[in-house]
């Protein structure tokens, strides 16, 4: 019954019978008798087929985080009780300013208990590594806080709170963050990004509209916009710029401040001993 339950969760997280076979190493007619002997087992129907798609059906999504923790279950019967004994590959995921950022030092400690473990960082924006945990691609992400509730399936750890500021070039005059927002070019935080979203809705309660110069993603990009003196800019006080000498004016914004909260993000069904790890590892990097 495990191979089918594991051909189950790669048809829901693929949609199609021919993807999840494709995953698994069976051809389309394989994974449609594994779905049947499953559902005959179990006596519901698991999917509402509708032309080549495969969607959940209710039963389907009640059974799907059932599934995956009994193979999690089964996958720890065998696994080493000691981290020095862990092997294996851990995918993690995470945004730019992390990974100059709060992971570094977080993956050295982790590797002087866990040396067996192999790591591959995937780097990406928000969305695609929160994608990339749901679809089963990542162990592990490092992300801003979505603005949403997310699936049942998925485990949200607060990490650190990263306050906004405003940059300025360092001949430019003025201590009001608002004046200078209303009078100066401004290079805009991404505000397809989770980040660049809160931006977005700061302006919007402070009815400003400013006189946009360039719009990106990169905070380190968006720093050398401002130090070349191309406008002024709302970004977390995040990453590499914050431990070199940078020629920036940081303006805090005292009252009407904000910021933006990193989380972990996992699938529940794959906490493990190293996973376990790995989140100790990073919450020590915060407190320090």
């Amino acid at each position: 019954m495990l191979r089918e339950l594991k051909t189950f969760i790669a048809v829901a997280r693929h949609g199609t019978f021919a993807a999840a076979g494709l995953r698994v190493g069976l051809t389309q007619s394989a994974v449609s008798a594994q779905m049947r002997v499953l559902e005959q087992g179990l006596g519901v129907r698991l999917f509402d087929r509708s032309g080549r798609s495969a969607v959940l059906s209710a039963a389907g999504r009640h059974a799907l985080p059932l599934a995956e923790q009994i193979l999690g279950l089964y996958a720890r019967m065998a696994a080493p009780t000691a981290l020095a004994e862990w092997r294996g590959e851990l995918k993690i995921g995470a945004i730019a300013s992390v990974q100059t950022g709060l992971l570094p030092e977080a993956l050295v400690r982790f590797r002087s208990q866990a040396a067996q473990v192999e790591l591959k960082l995937v780097p990406g924006v928000s969305l695609d590594l929160l994608g990339q945990v749901d679809a089963g691609e990542l162990d592990l992400a490092v992300l801003i806080r979505p603005p949403f509730e997310l699936p049942k399936e998925l485990l949200q750890i607060e990490l650190v709170r990263e306050p906004f500021v405003l940059i300025a070039p360092p001949d430019l005059p003025g201590d009001d963050p608002l004046q200078l927002l209303r009078e100066q070019p401004f290079v805009r935080y991404d505000r397809r990004s989770f980040g660049g979203r809160q931006v977005e809705r700061f302006l919007r309660e402070q009815r400003l509209t400013p006189n946009e110069a360039l719009e990106l993603d990169e905070l380190e990009a968006i720093v050398r916009m401002v130090e070349c003196g191309l406008g002024v800019s709302l970004i977390p006080r995040a990453g590499l710029w914050c431990q070199r000498p940078s020629a920036l004016r940081v303006l805090e914004l005292g009252e009407l401040g904000f910021h933006r909260q990193l989380v972990a993000i996992l699938r529940r069904a794959q906490r493990q001993p190293a996973l376990e790890w790995l989140l100790q590892c990073l919450r020590r990097e915060n407190d320090n």
